[in-house]
């Protein structure tokens, strides 16, 4: 959510600059960030399937708090439950100035006082960036303010899943798929599970299969268009198997260890 944020705004404004009706079609998961560019849509086609999420973004900073017993893994940064941490405080009845301040002082000891401003400025800037995508299906400001404040706060976690009768009810602008379009939307998400082998982990030892070597290229996402054709950001490179020997509690013994030289990875099309 965090790096793409910025790119929203623009990139909806250049979509909308080549259509004069947007739709989103949603046929399984569209959480996070999928449901803050959902919101830019004119209208949202969710499958039964379909689920959008709350829009409550984490801060990923280099002066995020480390994660305890793991010294070299920095936790993320949840922005509304900074929020919430600080609201609670004051519903429990806390409410003279040198309580609160030693509350303040007390959250800056674990998280770093530039995360709490980042935090802060990307909550305005969240709600921001969601009020001015809304304002094409969502005409009425009282309306535009319980989506977002449901959005970004008050869904209360940020697993939470929303179909498309929620989404209905909220006031989104949601289209229900006819037949046959639903049967298209089926065979397209299948070739694509299929095409970018989502249901398969990624197993080096899998692709080496009995050689020492091999050459892989691997499809991570694509973009396709009936203009432009199709174009797939992939991970291209070779692995490279080798024996090594290490020492344990019980002697030596002999590892296999894999290098993956990356050779290539970007968006390239392809038909």
């Amino acid at each position: 959510m965090e790096g793409i944020r910025p790119l929203l705004g623009v990139l909806w404004n250049l979509l909308h600059t080549f259509c004069d009706e947007l739709e989103v079609i949603i046929t399984a998961k569209a959480l996070s960030a999928g449901t803050l560019i959902s919101l830019g849509a004119n209208k949202i086609v969710m499958t039964k399937q379909a689920a959008l999420g709350p829009i409550d973004p984490s801060i990923n900073h280099p002066l995020n708090p480390l994660i305890p017993n793991a010294p070299h893994v920095k936790a993320p940064v949840s922005v509304e439950a900074i929020r919430g941490y600080l609201d609670a405080a004051t519903e429990l009845g806390i409410k003279d100035a040198s309580s609160l301040t030693q509350i303040l002082v007390d959250l800056s000891n674990k998280v770093h006082p530039l995360v709490l401003g980042q935090i802060f400025r990307s909550r305005e800037q969240i709600r921001f960036l969601a009020k001015k995508l809304l304002k094409r299906q969502v005409e009425d400001e009282q309306k535009t303010r319980e989506i977002i404040d449901f959005l970004c706060a008050e869904s209360g976690s940020h697993d939470y899943t929303i179909n498309r009768r929620e989404a209905r009810d909220l006031g989104l602008n949601i289209e229900n798929p006819s037949d046959g379009l639903y049967g298209l939307l089926r065979k397209l998400h299948l070739s694509y599970v299929d095409e970018l082998k989502l249901l398969e982990p990624y197993d080096p030892y899998s692709l080496l299969g009995a050689n020492q070597t091999t050459d892989y290229a691997l499809p991570r996402a694509a973009i396709e268009s009936v203009k432009t054709g199709s174009h797939k950001f992939l991970s291209e490179g070779t692995l490279t198997k080798t024996v090594t020997q290490q020492v344990g509690p019980a002697g030596p013994f002999m590892q296999d260890m894999i290098n993956d030289n990356r050779k290539f990875e970007g968006w390239r099309k392809t038909s």
